[in-house]
């Protein structure tokens, strides 16, 4: 007998946001006759064992409602996953999150409907994902969005400690203080590909997807399907031009700047020369400060349910 899909749902997503919108979207697949099962993460970290075990028991689909850390923990639960030589499970995404990176890149924007619109569609894809290894994960770390290096790591730090505004405000809030706090940039060996670099850097940004912080295009180009990581690498900018800099991802015009260049590379590696690597991946904090770092691509790893050839998120 065929197992169902399993919906796996972070209620505390969205700063609590997601657990009012489960009605709705409970009611949305019953409309669609869609069967699966429900269960709700109690804690953070809880979609990890959740989605491994519904790997190994062989659910064809697994399901991930949340925001880009229920998607990162969900990610990690499949590609840990003891399969026994079976195929890992499709994913896809109801986005009810904060930033909601991933979906973005993957063609799915924050509307409900419109989400589940896609999932009964069943339009798959095989993209790639990455693995960081360093810091708090030295056996590594599965991503699928993008890992941050520097700046945006620490105002990501500063976004999670910003309770009363929600999306894309509370992530300006957080780089308006991290300007002060993470003015300097440290000094880091970067090696890309054959490419050496050995220098100041606020920021590294290693994109599989487009999208970090709800609104900053890191890499405006990305695609999560052609095995290659999209890097943006920052230099040391003043403190008086970061702000303008910075309000240049937004419209992911920054490759204009001097102080920024972009890049591509399969296997990235960082090692401190001054100061610490603080870094996250999806938003999920890989070290506040590591001495070195690295970062792979395993292409066409993960089967998705996207909208990559549909109407843009």
């Amino acid at each position: 007998m065929d197992l169902k899909p399993i919906l796996i749902y972070n209620p505390t997503a969205g700063q609590g946001n997601a657990l009012k919108k489960l009605p709705e979207m409970e009611a949305l697949l019953a409309q669609r006759n869609f069967v699966y099962d429900l269960v709700l993460t109690d804690k953070p970290g809880a979609a990890l064992p959740l989605a491994r075990a519904a790997a190994e028991e062989g659910r064809p689909l697994i399901i991930a409602a949340g925001g880009d850390g229920t998607m990162n923990e969900t990610i990690n639960g499949i590609m840990t996953a003891e399969l026994q030589g079976r195929a890992r499970p499709s994913l896809a995404i109801l986005p009810v999150g904060r930033g909601n990176d991933f979906a973005f890149g993957i063609g799915i924007d924050n509307d409900i409907e419109h989400s589940i619109e896609i999932l009964m569609a069943r339009k798959h894809s095989l993209i790639d994902i990455g693995v960081v290894t360093g810091g708090d994960y030295p056996s590594g770390r599965f991503f699928g969005n993008g890992v941050g290096v520097g700046f945006d790591t620490v105002v990501g730090f500063e976004a999670a400690k910003i309770t009363w505004l929600h999306g894309i405000a509370s992530y300006l809030v957080a780089l308006i203080r991290t300007i002060f706090i993470y003015a300097h940039a440290p000094i880091y060996e970067l090696k890309f590909d054959n490419t050496t670099l050995q220098q100041p850097f606020l920021l590294i940004s290693i994109m599989n997807g487009r999208r970090m912080g709800g609104s900053f295009l890191m890499a405006p180009k990305g695609q999560h399907g052609d095995g290659q990581f999209d890097l943006c690498l920052a230099g040391d900018i003043a403190q008086s031009r970061i702000l303008a800099v910075a309000v240049k991802f937004i419209s992911g015009t920054q490759e204009k700047d001097k102080a920024v260049n972009l890049a591509r590379a399969k296997t990235i590696s960082v090692n401190a020369i001054s100061g610490k690597i603080p870094v996250h991946a999806d938003g999920e904090t890989i070290s506040t400060g590591c001495d070195t770092l690295k970062v792979e691509i395993l292409p066409a790893a993960l089967d998705v349910i996207s909208n990559l050839d549909g109407t843009p998120a």
